[in-house]
């Protein structure tokens, strides 16, 4: 079972992140994912805040938006109090069989419990012709530079166990019946802070990643002492803090 982030603690601050990077790519393959599968009803499980579910909510008959922290609920509902809201738990989607067209996951895999049984789940919930989207880091490819896995002890070793492999999630959409699966990256991310810049990033707060929200207060601090050695210690030119992810979509289809 994955650790669990205090989310309602987190909610007030999270949408910091988007006001920093909008996501733009993420946007497009969603809408095109609507629009590819003609989608009359769509499910956003773990959807926070409500970002995903108000950029899409124009585009379907029915769109819904399913989280397990009501303080999430709650920020989203503030933003939007007619989008279609529920609490839930991803292993047990409260929906009868065959009622949504698509089934969404962004950026919130992770922090499922049974990772294996939602695709079941979400495959459950598909009309044929149906689609499952799970938008996610994966640190397994090797490719991603972040500056917190530099910084921080153990968020690295913590992200590899928590996010499963893009080959282990198409094996289990093709065990749990989805006729075809497809992989592809939906966003690439690239952003260079440039000495103490990184100070106000909203990734380097404490609750602002679910990374480090995991840490103790004690790990936090030595991570941000490092940080702070690096920016008082540069000889010269100050030192640059990358991130550079590439986020994955994984789809698949049901006959």
């Amino acid at each position: 079972m994955n650790q669990i982030v205090n989310y309602n603690a987190i909610a007030p601050n999270y949408n910091a992140r988007y006001d920093q990077n909008p996501l733009a790519g993420i946007s497009r393959a969603l809408r095109a994912l609507v629009k590819q599968n003609r989608a009359r009803d769509v499910l956003e499980v773990g959807c926070g805040t409500g970002r995903w579910v108000m950029e899409l909510n124009p585009l379907a008959r029915r769109v819904v938006g399913l989280d397990f922290s009501l303080g999430m609920l709650k920020q989203a509902r503030g933003q939007d109090e007619a989008l279609s809201l529920t609490n839930g738990d991803a292993n047990r989607l409260p929906f009868p069989s065959a009622s949504f067209d698509l089934v969404l996951s962004v950026n919130a895999l992770h922090h499922y419990a049974d990772q294996r049984a939602f695709i079941a789940e979400a495959r459950r919930l598909l009309r044929a012709g149906g689609a499952l989207a799970i938008i996610n880091l994966d640190p397994h490819i090797g490719r991603d530079r972040w500056y917190l896995y530099d910084y921080f002890d153990g968020v690295l070793t913590t992200d590899l166990r928590r996010f499963p492999s893009s080959g282990k999630l198409l094996d289990w959409m093709l065990e749990s019946g989805f006729a075809r699966t497809e992989w592809r990256v939906a966003e690439h991310v690239h952003q260079e802070f440039i000495g103490r810049e990184i100070l106000d990033n909203p990734f380097t707060q404490k609750g602002g990643s679910s990374q480090l929200a995991l840490l103790s207060d004690a790990a936090y601090a030595d991570g941000m002492e490092r940080i702070h050695a690096a920016l008082d210690n540069a000889d010269g030119a100050p030192p640059v803090f990358v991130t550079d992810q590439w986020l994955t979509l994984l789809a698949g289809w049901v006959q």
